[in-house]
Parts: structure tokens; C-alpha cells; sequence
């Protein structure tokens, strides 16, 4: 673990803060020194102290606390956006690439369809049309990056169903359904993976986003975006600590997530090493 450390150390630092941003989510009832909802109506607007390490926010809640327990809701949110998306896109560009035409350029058009919109757009129309809540944030960050998977997958399996292992099992006349869940799959999942890592932190981000704008998670839930959108206004008075915490705690869950997906795609691809 050490060697691979030293020689993987990109990799290994993202890790790092993924890891602790886990132990975070798990461990904030014990460690935060307030509750995600309690207010201290003397400390309002409180600059960075002892008693309150982050400062407080407009209603006297303690901001070191609160970007604590949004851990738990963005990491929530990242996973079910990647697990739902990856589930979706991974069926479609299987499907596609395995069988072919005519299923083949239905389902690809189908996913250009979806891309010809810009991302953030489209999740902001599908959020705002579920309307603003939590399960429907993850619906609408993992709806737009189906294609992205689906279109992996698709070109993964046109590669490896032209493999020799592939031709072998079809002509020993294996069942189809075990050629492409034994033989294709195991051997397409490579990018995919690099990919759903990469797309962790970007469904952050674009929650992040979606709940600044009001089309995501509403208060009083500790999520990172809400928090920024509610200090937003004053960083002109000099209120700074109030989005600036929160916006921090985003950039690194990002950087993390985004120095794993380099380090695997250096690490799984040989042209790479």
C-alpha cells in the first residue's frame, strides 16, 4: 500500500480526502459541536471563533456544523445520481452495442436527443418540473448523464464483442445471455468506472448548482449549494465565512472525486503508464 501510495501520489491524496469526507458524513452527530438546525440567536452573523469555528450564519446557525452534515446529503446525492445514471446508461449502451440494429440506432438518437441540450439546462428543466426536493435532484443530475454512460458502454462492447474470447464463446454456442453478462461486461467496465468516478464530483457540483438556484434541496437541509446561496448576499457587508465555508467544502469533494477519476484512467489504461 505504501509503494503504491509513493508511486500512484495523485491518486492516493484523492482517496484521502474522499475518505475523510466519508468519516465526516458518518461520524457528524459525534463530532459537529451544535445541531444541523440549532440556532443561537445572540451569535448571528458571528465572524469565525473558538465557540463557533466557521462562523455563524442568518440565523444564528453554526456554519462548521452545518458543513458537516451536508456531507451526508451531497455525498447521498453523488451516489444516487452515479448508481442511478450508471444503471440506466450501462443497460441502454449494452443492449445497444450487443444487439445492434435497428435497437441500436434507436436508443443512440435517442441519447443525442438528450445531449443536444446543455447539461445544467436540462437538469434545471427536469428539477424544476418534478419541483424542488432531494429524490428529485438525484432524478434529475442522473437523467442527464445517462448518455454519457450509455454512449461508454456502447462503444466498450462494439470492441469487445469483436474479441477472440467473444468469438470463442459464441462458437462453442454459449447462451447470449451469458456471453454478454460473463464474457462482454467484465471486459467493458474499464472507462465506465473511470467515468462514474469523474461524475461523482460533477453531480455534486451540479446539485450544488441546482440547489443555489432554488430547483434543488430547500432549507432548512444542510446541503453545500443551499448554504452558499443563503451567504451569497453577504459577501458585500463582509459576511464572507457564510457561502465561503460551504463553497470550500464543495471544491474539495470535487477535487477529490476528480484526482481518483485521473489517477484510475492513468492507472487502467496501459497506452497511459
Amino acid at each position: 500500500m505504501g509503494r503504491w501510495s509513493r508511486a500512484n501520489p495523485v491518486t492516493a491524496s484523492g482517496f484521502v480526502i474522499i475518505l475523510a469526507l466519508i468519516a465526516t458524513a458518518l461520524l457528524a452527530p459525534v463530532v459537529a459541536p451544535y445541531g444541523a438546525n440549532e440556532l443561537d440567536e445572540t451569535s448571528v452573523l458571528a465572524p469565525p471563533s473558538h465557540s463557533h469555528f466557521f462562523g455563524t450564519g442568518n440565523f444564528g446557525e453554526d456554519i462548521f456544523s452545518r458543513v458537516l452534515f451536508g456531507a451526508r446529503y451531497d455525498l447521498l446525492i453523488g451516489f444516487g445520481a452515479v448508481a442511478i445514471g450508471l444503471a440506466l446508461g450501462c443497460t441502454l449502451g449494452a443492449l445497444a452495442g450487443f444487439l445492434g440494429d435497428p435497437l441500436d440506432e434507436l436508443i443512440m438518437r435517442v441519447m443525442d436527443m438528450i445531449s443536444a441540450f446543455p447539461g445544467f439546462i436540462l437538469a434545471m428543466g427536469i428539477a424544476g418540473a418534478l419541483g424542488p426536493s432531494l429524490r428529485n435532484l438525484v432524478i434529475a443530475i442522473s437523467l442527464v448523464n445517462v448518455p454519457i454512460y450509455a454512449r461508454l458502454m456502447r462503444a466498450s462492447f462494439l470492441v469487445v464483442k469483436r474479441s477472440q474470447y467473444a468469438m470463442a464463446a459464441i462458437g462453442i454456442g454459449a447462451h447470449p445471455l451469458r456471453i454478454l453478462t460473463w464474457h462482454l461486461l467484465p471486459n467493458a467496465w474499464t472507462p465506465i468506472f473511470v467515468q462514474a468516478t469523474l461524475q461523482f464530483g460533477y453531480a455534486i457540483l451540479d446539485a450544488a448548482g441546482l440547489s443555489f438556484i432554488g430547483l434543488g434541496v430547500r432549507l432548512p437541509t444542510p446541503e453545500w449549494g443551499v448554504m452558499v446561496s443563503l451567504g451569497i448576499e453577504r459577501i458585500v457587508s463582509g459576511e464572507w465565512w457564510v457561502s465561503f465555508f460551504p463553497g470550500l467544502a464543495i471544491a474539495v469533494a470535487v477535487m477529490g472525486f476528480n484526482l481518483i477519476g485521473d489517477g484510475l484512467r492513468d492507472l487502467l489504461d496501459p497506452r497511459r503508464r
